[in-house]
């Protein structure tokens, strides 16, 4: 675990600028839903959890899933179907 902290630590850097460009503060998230694989690690899931305050992770949904679901989303926005489309996903 000492070994690897600085890439642990690294996971976190897109959670801090998704939070900077989207001009949100940690405080203002509802839910922490766990994407891609280094979210199953535990180091990683423990250093979200502690970021966000001792917010409780939502581990419900699968990392991979969550990932495809994020790029259909996607295709259909870029895609100019978006809109009504993407609600009923």
């Amino acid at each position: 675990e000492e070994l690897n902290m600085d890439l642990f630590r690294k996971c976190m850097d897109p959670v801090e600028k998704c939070l900077r460009d989207a001009k949100m503060d940690k405080s203002s998230v509802d839910d922490v839903v766990l994407v891609g694989g280094s979210t199953r690690i535990p180091k990683v899931q423990q250093l979200l959890q502690d970021f966000f305050n001792g917010k409780e992770l939502c581990k419900s949904i699968n990392p991979d899933e969550a990932v495809a679901y994020g790029a259909a989303v996607q295709a259909a926005i870029l895609s100019g179907e978006g809109n009504e489309k993407v609600q009923d996903l």
